[in-house]
């Protein structure tokens, strides 16, 4: 396993599509992830520190976690299969541990709320990774760029998205 932390937020030009860059914590490579425009949001708020008035979706789970004795202890995503990323979030409540099926923006929303770390497999790395010696860019910056670009975004263009 690799833990990989958020390197770029940002959309991807050919299809306008948000995608979420992933950078090995102790390495050179990056794996890109495309993902829905809410989840990119709620990413981007994150990491600029942005709170909303209400709790979205990724700040309720997190509560629900803490509100039920346990802790994200850590995100790993796990698999690609026919361009569909995977992802578990693995929890601790005790003694006990629990991994649930999410999706990988969903996971890397709730990951950076809760601090917890992200990881990856060699072979996700290796096979759908991407080697880059180009410096890690601000993400917040970044994600200032992406939430300009999703106020722009017509309501009904949410569910109109496709990988």
């Amino acid at each position: 396993m690799r833990e990989v932390t958020v390197a770029h937020l940002g959309v991807d030009r050919t299809n306008n599509s948000p995608v979420v860059i992933l950078r090995e914590k102790d390495g050179s490579r990056v794996l890109p992830i495309w993902i829905g425009p809410a989840e990119a949001s709620a990413i981007a708020m994150e990491l600029q520190g942005v709170k909303a008035a209400r709790p979205m979706t990724h700040d309720l789970l997190k509560q629900v976690i803490g509100g039920l004795g346990g802790t994200l202890r850590r995100v790993v995503i796990s698999a690609v299969k026919e361009n569909t990323y995977f992802a578990e979030l693995m929890i601790l409540r005790g003694e006990d541990a629990f991994q649930v099926d999410a999706r990988p923006s969903d996971s890397i929303a709730i990951a950076l709320r809760c601090g917890a770390p992200i990881f990856t497999s060699d072979d996700l790395l290796g096979d759908s990774g991407v080697e880059s010696d180009l410096p890690s860019p601000d993400p917040s910056a970044e994600a200032e760029r992406l939430r300009q670009y999703l106020e722009k975004l017509d309501p009904q263009d949410f569910g109109k998205f496709t990988p």
